[in-house]
């Protein structure tokens, strides 16, 4: 791929502001390694959700062919938003809390090494095509994800620390973890995969396109984003005690087989009301249930080649 018109997208205070201080590093790295690649690159800071749509509107109007975002997951997700609705490529460098869409792509956990990755990727013009989720009848600012789609406990965890003002940092999910164990309460849940219904008491799921979620945890752990299917992880209805026993395999996939566990695949998932349940996908808020979701095969074209693990 030569003649490459790119920008280099940061949101400065991606992981605690670790994104806005290897921007530049990793700018200067393209510019002086893949220079003869890159005919334009410009670096686009942006600050909330809103002006970095407006912003890669305005990129895309002078064109573009590809995106490298700097930043976590939030960040990745609103690159995903606009490359996936015109063909332009995505490389991301991780840089936020989570990374889960850059460990899927390969991507070196420091953000320096990852830019020396991302420039060999180019140069050896190593690109694939990954499958997205299609979020129905959502707006354009959240139609898309990457990663994995949940509902139930975890997102009630993420409601309720953004609620919380205080603490700052981990320490606030890490609370909002012991509240929300305080008030556990599985809900009534539909589940229609390709037309097959079944409802039934769950403690939450997870529609995944790619494996990880949470900075690392396999939630899905036999997801291949680039097979035309998500794969589906639902816990049943669970007791504080069967989630502290799940805990210690979450880091390891082997969560799966606790008897409260069941997997499954599929195309389409509708996900049908459950007692209040708000969906997330690629930890952004999409919003109540009921929701349903499209893997759309090869979708985004990506830098780099998705690993297994």
């Amino acid at each position: 791929m030569a003649g490459i018109r790119a920008a280099v997208v940061v949101h400065p205070a991606s992981g605690r502001g670790r994104a806005g201080r290897v921007a530049d590093i990793v700018a200067t790295r393209l510019q002086d390694q893949v220079g003869d690649l890159i005919t334009d690159l410009v670096t686009v800071r942006v600050n909330t959700v809103e002006e970095s749509r407006r912003l890669m509107g305005r990129a895309h109007d002078a064109g573009l062919d590809l995106v490298v975002v700097v930043g976590g997951d939030g960040s990745a997700h609103q690159g995903v938003q606009f490359c996936a609705e015109r063909d332009v490529a995505l490389a991301v460098i991780p840089a936020g809390t989570g990374n889960d869409l850059a460990r899927t792509l390969g991507a070196p956990a420091d953000p320096v090494a990852a830019a020396d990755a991302l420039v060999e990727d180019l140069l050896a013009d190593r690109f694939t095509r990954i499958d997205l989720g299609r979020i129905e009848g959502e707006p354009a600012g959240s139609r898309w994800f990457a990663g994995v789609l949940c509902a139930g406990f975890d997102s009630a965890v993420n409601e309720r620390a953004n609620r919380m003002r205080w603490p700052s940092g981990p320490r606030r999910y890490d609370l909002a973890i012991v509240a929300e164990m305080a008030r556990l309460r599985p809900g009534r849940l539909t589940v229609e995969q390709d037309g097959v219904r079944t409802e039934g008491e769950a403690t939450q799921i997870a529609v995944g396109n790619i494996r990880h979620y949470g900075g690392g945890i396999p939630i899905c752990p036999a997801a291949d984003p680039t097979d035309g299917l998500f794969d589906l992880t639902l816990v049943g209805p669970a007791s504080r005690l069967d989630l502290v026993r799940m805990l210690p395999g979450l880091r390891t996939g082997r969560h799966v087989e606790h008897p409260a566990v069941t997997t499954s695949r599929a195309g389409r998932v509708r996900l049908g009301e459950a007692n209040g349940w708000v969906a997330y996908a690629d930890g952004e808020r999409i919003g109540p249930l009921p929701v349903e979701v499209t893997c759309v095969p090869k979708a985004l074209n990506v830098v780099g080649r998705v690993v297994s693990d």
